[in-house]
């Protein structure tokens, strides 16, 4: 069942970071609008920790469950790649 290996933390911790700095965008969209700042704030630094943050993480479930489950370890790392890049959309699309 592909649903045991998302219980894994190492699974969920990155889907979660990432769901993390989307919100934080369109926070700091929502409540200061798109335009481009002189200076990075908390919003994009906290954005930024949570993005690197997901790569030792994403190792380290690849390492643990890619030799013992290759297809379900793919379907969760590909469930990965797309919230990471869900959250990286906005960031290119408004040019920050």
């Amino acid at each position: 069942m592909n649903s045991l290996l998302f219980k894994r933390a190492s699974a969920l911790a990155p889907i979660l970071m990432s769901l993390a700095a989307l919100g934080i965008v369109i926070s700091y969209a929502a409540m200061f609008g798109v335009a481009r700042q002189t200076d990075e704030g908390t919003a994009a630094h906290l954005w930024q920790l949570l993005m690197a943050g997901q790569v030792p993480i994403i190792l380290f479930f690849l390492l643990r469950w890619l030799p013992k489950e290759p297809k379900r370890t793919m379907l969760v790392l590909a469930f990965q790649l797309a919230a990471a890049l869900s959250a990286m959309f906005p960031v290119w699309w408004f040019g920050w």
